[in-house]
């Protein structure tokens, strides 16, 4: 989700010290929860939800029995339908019908890509949003729901490109199951299911549902999720035809709007420092550089 991209580089931000001091807290009930449920192995299986592509992501995964990726998907659009209604009644939903237009139609060029790494995603029930927000935020839930933020592509002036850098991204998590994944991991699905909406501060029912929303948007992903979906979004956006380069901008533009967004050496945080990831988004974007030339000749 794009709301977990920008989360976990420290760029959803509020106005105000109460603001910080909400985000504060939301991050330590998250992190206590993580560590109150612990990690399980027993039951895992190995499997490998995608192809490798161009950019080589072949790391085998542990996905636990006892959570489908057809429950996932089902709790997802349960759980976007519930915020999508909700954003309606408030006003928010879809605004500014040249945004959503433009978002749209950025995601329509990217969604033939995904057939690089899961031959079924172009076939997902793909949905897209904008939410009037403030907030440098998005995310897509498994299944293909998307939801953008207003103010990640206004505050930051997103080009093009860069909305497509962040949306592959996005969409890259949903290809590999990190939700899925993540939600392995946990002991206590059930009460993950439970918890989740008082962590994320997000009125979500129903325990599929608010699973669903818990391991996409309101809990952070690992330093391994967050690199594989840099990998794989520079190579779909390149297959779409947009500039894979332009990974790096934005997240030179998020370091901007936030003083950094992160900091401290990688070993220390849940996601990649700055510096590396932004030498590893470039390594990778010059890797599918072909593709993407290829792409814009075609065009």
């Amino acid at each position: 989700m794009i709301r977990s991209f920008t989360r976990r580089a420290g760029v959803e931000r509020r106005d105000g010290a109460a603001g910080s001091v909400r985000l504060a807290r939301r991050g330590m009930a998250a992190a206590a929860l993580l560590a109150g449920l612990g990690v399980v192995a027993v039951g895992c299986q190995s499997v490998q939800t995608t192809s490798s592509g161009v950019v080589g992501v072949t790391r085998p995964q542990r996905m636990s029995p006892l959570v489908s990726e057809a429950e996932l998907r089902q709790g997802a659009a349960q759980a976007y339908q519930q915020v999508v209604a909700q954003e309606r009644q408030k006003g928010n939903l879809d605004v500014d019908p040249a945004l959503t237009a433009r978002v749209r139609g950025i995601v329509r060029r990217l969604v033939p890509a995904t057939a690089t790494f899961r031959a079924d995603a172009p076939g997902w029930p793909w949905e897209v949003h904008v939410i009037r927000s403030n907030q440098l935020n998005a995310w897509v839930m498994p299944g293909g729901k998307i939801a953008v933020y207003s103010g990640l592509i206004e505050r930051l002036n997103l080009t093009d490109d860069e909305i497509a850098a962040v949306i592959g991204h996005e969409l890259s998590h949903a290809l590999r199951e990190h939700g899925r994944e993540r939600a392995s991991e946990q002991a206590g699905v059930g009460l993950l299911a439970g918890v989740v909406s008082a962590v994320t501060g997000q009125a979500v029912t129903g325990d599929l549902a608010r699973m669903a929303y818990g391991v996409t948007v309101g809990l952070p992903n690992s330093r391994t999720h967050e690199i594989e979906a840099d990998r794989m979004g520079v190579e779909i956006a390149a297959r779409a035809g947009y500039d894979p380069r332009a990974a790096v901008s934005l997240w030179q533009k998020m370091g901007r709007a936030t003083g950094g967004g992160g900091g401290g050496p990688d070993w220390l945080s849940t996601h990649p420092s700055p510096q590396n990831r932004l030498a590893d988004l470039a390594s990778y974007a010059q890797r599918v550089m072909p593709l993407y030339e290829t792409a814009r000749s075609g065009r």
